[in-house]
């Protein structure tokens, strides 16, 4: 009897033990890791710096949704407009909070011109998913914002999944910020053939701008347009919400190759951000447009194993503004929005 009670004490023990370094290896040692390449980089409050001209990126806090404005030397461009208040189809799924009224208020603070009004030299709507272009038909329609362009490729439910089309709203999404930029005469590129340019200071390259002919049905993600953004050799990957379901990680990753700045496709969640594709842009620092608490760990632990990278959330740090300066380095400001 008392051999079996010292075997059964044993396995027990075994059992704790195993327990605590799966823990340990799994959340204590990544938490210690990501909170020890957050603290090597420094990144203070913006205050006064959000309202001067310069090359940066401004990555909006709006839940885990994107709102991504891009300034260089008095020019904008939008991408993405994060979730919006709306439910066309009244499914309460999708009941979320939405952030279209932050986002103009954002605009007309920090880029109205000295007539009060907003020039944007574009507007990109990635996807057509509401947590990306919802807020898009409110901003539009405000008198004070003057959009130059816009980049929206053609959404074809006929080559969605059906649970998006039964369950989701995004041909409603598309069809709004279509009416709106169509209202408004403002032109609307849905073939992007030119896929390089200038926004001031900054180089603008656009990725998978393409219709996917290869498969028959899809998910709305695979049709995500990637922006590059480089100035002076220093790069920034928008990764909208590219993942790797059908390989798109896979065939864009080598073309675009080592960046700075990474913006975590898909706000960190499930299917995105593989190995391979991590090891091949390496970025030095990855922001993630996600409340902490709503990222994938999976995804954080990859991150902070492969690249070392400090991850700076949206959330956590209530919007992040990244500025390229004349020196060739890149300055981190958190604390941007009210």
């Amino acid at each position: 009897m008392k051999e079996l009670l010292e075997i059964a004490l044993a396995v027990v023990a075994a059992a704790l033990i195993t327990a605590f370094v799966i823990y340990y290896i799994l959340y204590l040692k990544p938490n210690s890791d990501y909170k020890k390449n957050l603290s090597k980089l420094k990144i203070q409050p913006a205050g006064a710096k959000i309202n001067q001209q310069k090359d940066c990126i401004h990555f909006l806090k709006t839940g885990s949704s994107d709102a991504i404005l891009i300034e260089s030397q008095g020019h904008y461009a939008l991408v993405d407009c994060a979730e919006d208040s709306d439910n066309p189809r009244n499914f309460p799924a999708l009941e979320f909070k939405g952030y279209e009224q932050e986002v103009l208020d954002y605009l007309k603070k920090n880029c109205a011109a000295d007539d009060g009004r907003v020039y944007l030299d574009f507007v990109l709507g990635t996807h057509a998913h509401s947590d990306h272009i919802g807020g898009f038909d409110t901003v539009i329609a405000d008198d004070d914002i003057v959009i130059s362009r816009a980049y929206l490729k053609r959404y074809d439910e006929s080559k969605i999944n059906s649970y998006e089309v039964e369950k989701w709203d995004n041909k409603e999404v598309y069809e709004k910020m279509l009416n709106a930029l169509n209202s408004k005469g403002i032109p609307v590129i849905a073939d992007i053939t030119e896929t390089k340019f200038k926004l001031g200071e900054f180089n603008i390259k656009l990725y998978n701008t393409e219709y996917d002919t290869v498969n028959d049905i899809t998910g709305e993600n695979d049709n995500s347009i990637g922006v590059l953004v480089e100035k002076g050799g220093k790069k920034a990957f928008l990764a909208a919400d590219i993942d790797n379901k059908t390989g798109d990680e896979d065939r864009l990753g080598p073309q675009i190759g080592k960046v700075d700045i990474l913006k975590v496709g898909h706000h960190s969640y499930s299917g995105s951000t593989t190995a391979k594709w991590l090891k091949t842009l390496m970025p030095e620092v990855c922001v993630i447009t996600n409340d902490y608490e709503r990222t994938d760990r999976q995804t954080l632990r990859r991150i902070t194993r492969i690249t070392h990278a400090p991850i700076l959330d949206t959330g956590t740090k209530n919007g992040v503004l990244c500025v390229f300066e004349n020196d060739g380095t890149i300055s981190y400001y958190n604390n941007i929005c009210e």
